[in-house]
């Protein structure tokens, strides 16, 4: 893991350690690259919950609730989708932060509309707030995956 990612990572913990809040993930595109960062650091069991890695969409359903008609509507790369990850990661867990990821790394399966890089991040709390954004990263898979987890982590800062 580099220096930056280990550096977020134990802001991020320092953060929710000091609220007594805890942080569930929510992962599609990369694969629960976030738990493998907050779990690197000492002590996360303090404040990291646990990690959902939901790749296909029946997992998305099953795993944290997310509609079928969600899906069907605005597909897996969407906010929508992004925001019922994240809120579905708090609500089946004991966590009250959650980060939710969802994208197209490539380098095949983009689209006109969603170009490969196309990545959809949501941030929720357990008082029902939701953030999201849809971000267009250049690269490789590996690229992609990571400038997702870094935006995922940089934003969560953020709303801490």
């Amino acid at each position: 893991m580099t220096k930056a990612l280990a550096a977020l990572s134990a802001q991020i913990g320092e953060a929710l350690r000091d609220r007594t809040l805890m942080l569930a993930t929510a992962e599609s595109c990369t694969g629960g690259w976030v738990a493998e960062v907050v779990t690197a650091t000492s002590g996360s069991s303090a404040w990291f919950e646990r990690g959902f890695v939901t790749y296909s969409n029946q997992a998305k359903e099953d795993m944290l609730g997310v509609s079928p008609d969600t899906l069907s509507r605005c597909g897996a790369v969407s906010e929508p989708v992004a925001r019922e990850m994240a809120a579905g990661a708090i609500r089946m867990s004991r966590a009250q932060v959650s980060l939710a990821i969802t994208g197209i790394a490539g380098p095949t399966g983009g689209s006109a509309d969603k170009p490969v890089g196309t990545v959809c991040i949501a941030w929720a709390l357990a008082d029902g707030r939701v953030e999201s954004g849809t971000f267009h990263f250049k690269g490789t898979r590996e690229t992609i995956r990571r400038r997702a987890v870094v935006e995922a982590l940089q934003r969560l800062i953020r709303i801490l």
